[in-house]
This record gives structure tokens, sequence and C-alpha cells, in this order.
């Protein structure tokens, strides 16, 4: 069996999806994008039950799994969904001495990955979690 496509192309994907979130977020490079996607996927991955993150993973480029799951403390307790507000606080929060996250970090990270996955796999995954799990993608 030949190596799946997403995998030939998972470095173009993830330097695309990079490039596209650091022009959403309005910041110069994606070294400064870096910090604002991490927190972005960190903030949701924390109020999914560990088979929900997992499961959300899948439907991710490879590359771009890889960010979503990076840095997991698996015994790390499952906390609500907040306010937008909140979260995007939480966003913030990461490595906040080099975290140039706007206050829209949330949904331009939403906007750019949205253009890199297969959308009808990724809207019909977030149909299966809570109103809140498909909020936090919304990008309006």
């Amino acid at each position: 069996m030949p190596v799946p496509p997403e995998y030939r192309v998972a470095q173009q994907v993830f330097e695309s999806f990079m490039k596209d979130a650091a022009i959403e977020c309005n910041v110069q490079t994606t070294h400064m994008v870096y910090n604002i996607v991490v927190g972005v996927f960190h903030t949701f991955r924390r109020r999914l039950a560990f088979k929900e993150a997992i499961e959300f993973a899948y439907v991710l480029p490879p590359l771009i799994r890889a960010l979503f799951i990076a840095e997991w403390d698996v015994e790390e307790k499952q906390v609500p969904f907040k306010d937008r507000e909140e979260m995007t606080k939480e966003v913030k929060s990461v490595r906040h001495e080099h975290n140039f996250s706007p206050d829209t970090a949330i949904i331009n990270v939403a906007t750019a990955l949205r253009k890199h996955v297969n959308i009808r796999d990724f809207d019909n995954y977030l149909s299966k979690l809570s109103k809140e799990a498909q909020d936090y993608w919304n990008t309006k």
C-alpha cells in the first residue's frame, strides 16, 4: 500500500495552515502564531473527554493533529466550556510572555483551520459534540 496522500503533503498543509492562521490573527510570522494555535487547541482539548479529543484529532491533518495532542497531560481533569471571553483569556495564558493572541484568536484559528480540514468530516464530527463544543469552532 502506498503512503496515504495526507502524509505525503503533511508539511505543505501544515505550513499553509500556519500562514493562514497568522494572517487571520494579524501577526507577522508563523513563529508568532504558534502559541496562539497551541492555546486555541489546548483550551478546546481541556473541555473534551479523552475519547472525544482522540476522535477530534482524527479529523485533523497529521501535523495539525500533532499540535492538538502535544504536551497532553492525559490525567488532567476535563473542565467545562465557558464564555468565549473567558476561554480567550486561557488561550492568552499559554506561554504568556510569548503570546500574541488577539481577542478574536479562537475565531481566527477556526477560520484558518476550516480551510485545511475535510470540512464534511470536521462538521460531521462536531455535530456529535455538545453545542458549546460546536460553538467553539463557529467562525461567526
